[in-house]
Order: C-alpha cells, then sequence, then structure tokens
C-alpha cells in the first residue's frame, strides 16, 4: 500500500491539496491511480501535465519501490497518514502531506513541540533569547525548526545542549543538509530528535521550496515562537501558516531600531502574543484545542544556569548583577552599590578574564 502512496505523491502537478480532493472521490492512493485519466481529466481533478503519468502506473510504482528500497538503506522511514507515527499536529491541518520522510526518533514524532523561528542574521539580543526561551521550553515540549542559519541554528542547538529533543523539518531530500554547514548538527538531531521533510530523498533545496517547509513547521507544532524577524522574513510565512492551522503565535519584542525587530513588532500589532518568559506561551498554549503542555511528562532537562565563576568579591558581585541582558553601566553601579570609576576597573577585569562582552552604549553583559 506504502508504493501507491508514493507513487501518487511523485506526480508533479498534483500537491496535497489535490491529492486530498482525489482521496475523497475515489478513496485510496491505489484506486486513483486505477481511474483513467480522461476522467480525471473531465472532473478537473487533475491538470493536463498530470494525465500522462497516470497512463505510465507500471512505472511510478517501480519508482516508489526504488524509493522504498533507498530509504531502508539509509534508516529513513517513510510516514503515510494512516501511520500511527504520523504527527498528530500535522495531520490535523487542511490537505497535510500525504509521504513524509523522517530520520532520526520516530517517538519524538508524538510529543508536543513548539516552534521556534527567526531572522537568518539575528543579533546577540536575539539569539540570547533564543538560547533562554529554548532552555525553558524544552523540557515540556520537542523544538521544532528548520535548521537554517540564525535563529533556526541557535533554537536546535541549545535544545540539543540542554538535553532535550529536536525536530528540523527541511525544504530538500533528508539525505541532504541545507545548509551545508549545519552537517554536524543534523546528525546530532537524529540522536535526540528528528529530521523530517516532505520531499523525496535527492531532492534539492530550491528556493520555492520553502514556503512548504515552513508550512510543516508549524503544522507539527502546537504553537510558533518568532524570535527576531524583518519586515520580509520567511518566518513571518511560518507565522501565516500557523495562523491558517489555528495555532497560537507568539512574537519576543525587539529594540524598536532593529532592522530585525519590524516582523515581529507587525506580529504584535496583529495580535500575536508579546512574550517575555515560557510562562507567557504556557498561560495561552492551554487554552487552544490540543492538550496543555503543563500536563506534560517533563524531560530531564540540564540546568541553564552555570555555576559561578571563581572570582574575588567584587568580581563576583558585578558578575551576579549581570545577566545575558545588556545593562548599562549606571544600573550596574545601582544594582551592586560601586562608584563608577572602581566598576568600570573591575568591568575590565570581568572582560579580559572573558565573562563578559562590552556592547555599544556602555551596555555590557554575560558571555555564553
Amino acid at each position: 500500500m506504502r508504493e501507491y502512496w508514493i507513487a501518487l505523491n511523485s506526480i508533479d502537478g498534483l500537491g496535497p491539496v489535490r491529492i486530498r480532493r482525489l482521496l475523497e472521490f475515489f478513496g485510496t492512493p491505489k484506486d486513483v491511480l486505477s481511474v483513467p485519466p480522461p476522467l480525471l481529466l473531465d472532473k478537473k481533478l487533475i491538470p493536463a501535465s498530470s494525465a500522462k503519468a497516470f497512463q505510465n502506473k507500471g512505472e511510478l510504482i517501480d519508482n516508489a519501490r526504488k524509493q522504498i528500497d533507498f530509504c531502508d538503506k539509509k534508516d529513513i522511514y517513510i510516514l503515510i497518514q494512516d501511520d500511527e507515527n504520523y504527527p498528530v499536529y500535522l495531520k490535523e491541518i487542511f490537505a497535510p502531506p500525504p509521504v513524509i520522510y523522517v530520520k532520526g526518533d520516530l517517538a519524538v514524532l508524538r510529543k508536543h513541540a513548539l516552534a521556534v523561528v527567526g531572522t537568518r542574521h539575528p543579533t546577540p539580543y536575539g539569539m540570547d533569547c533564543a538560547r533562554s526561551l529554548t532552555a525553558q521550553l524544552c523540557g515540556s515540549a520537542v523544538i521544532a525548526s528548520g535548521l537554517a542559519r540564525g535563529i533556526d541554528t541557535v533554537a536546535h542547538t541549545h535544545c540539543l545542549d540542554m538535553g532535550g529533543q529536536t525536530v528540523a523539518v527541511l525544504g530538500c531530500g533528508i539525505d541532504r543538509v541545507y545548509p551545508s554547514e549545519n552537517q554536524s548538527l543534523a546528525e546530532r538531531i537524529c540522536q535526540n530528535g528528528a529530521l523530517l521533510s516532505e520531499f523525496p530523498p535527492q531532492t534539492a533545496p530550491e528556493p520555492y521550496n520553502f514556503p512548504r517547509r515552513n508550512r510543516v513547521i508549524s503544522g507539527i507544532s502546537c504553537g510558533v515562537i518568532v524570535i527576531e524577524a524583518g519586515e520580509k522574513s520567511g518566518a513571518l510565512i511560518t507565522a501565516d501558516y500557523a495562523l491558517q492551522q489555528n495555532r497560537t503565535v507568539f512574537a519576543v519584542p525587539g529594540p524598536i531600531n532593529s532592522s530585525v525587530s519590524g516582523g515581529t513588532f507587525k506580529l504584535i500589532k496583529d495580535g500575536a502574543v508579546p512574550v517575555r518568559s515560557a510562562a507567557d506561551i504556557f498561560e495561552h498554549i492551554s487554552a487552544v484545542t490540543f492538550v496543555p503542555l503543563l500536563t506534560a511528562s517533563p524531560q530531564k532537562i540540564r540546568s541553564e544556569a552555570p555555576p559561578a565563576p571563581e572570582l574575588a568579591a567584587e568580581e563576583l558581585a558585578v558578575w551576579d548583577a549581570l545577566s545575558d541582558t545588556p545593562e548599562r553601566v549606571d544600573t550596574i553601579a545601582q544594582t551592586c552599590g560601586m562608584e563608577i570609576p572602581q566598576l568600570l576597573r573591575v568591568l575590565l577585569t570581568l572582560e579580559l578574564k572573558g565573562f563578559i562582552a562590552q556592547l555599544g552604549g556602555q551596555q555590557f553583559r554575560r558571555t555564553s
């Protein structure tokens, strides 16, 4: 039966929406492939460009069986909509992918997932927010993202570093990794999560694949968190799909003068939930029709807070006054009760030791 799903899904010009209509009319993929092409054309169920493929049913089935053999050798799972491991949230969207390909732990697809997405060019603030939220969330939910540069990579990486599980949705075949510099990250994800794609193996990462990829990111998740996005960011496409799929959209507010705050500002203006911590997310996600995340069995997650370094008393006082969020010198001085000249000396010492970093405008934060 699986080969008929793959064969139907491989026909150019169909796609999830047309396949859904065909299945509604005729029942199973095997039944659909048995229908004479003129009848399908007469009912306007397929485009003329797809008719020839229906006439070559034998070739379609042979190619599907070859694909199954290829995936078996590469430890790639092929899931159809009837499989028990097919992601439950994804199955609920309009016209879900008829076939998906998975490499890694199938069990992770049966757990609650939250998507963390954002710009490919994040600021230090955005990366800090991604790490902080991922650390707070990964004990209760699988972190889903798209393996892209920037926020996606930070979310996947920090989730794994914290001992959580993550799913990366690809815009290419599952036997390829894009961008190529994330090859080692993809291998880590397979060990404690999964790679997922609706595209057959050996599919190149073409630009038009990525909006479809974004639809699946939101589809497998019960909420989407956007951290830094320009006004034309692909993360906004994911957010749009999330709204269509009745998911909750969250956005992390950013500095108003940042070029990667325009998209998140617009999302909040249009009704997205502003987020400062995981508590904001759990408060709203429990209101949707899915099972509340708060009832999920927590995973054993490593402690987010690093141990305090061995420092002199005045250095430790300043380090304690800092966090991942940049603070101005006058604020730090007020917090730790130091005079500015003494504080500047201590800040320089901590910076030289590598414990803190100086940003613009006499702002300092802890290093990661």
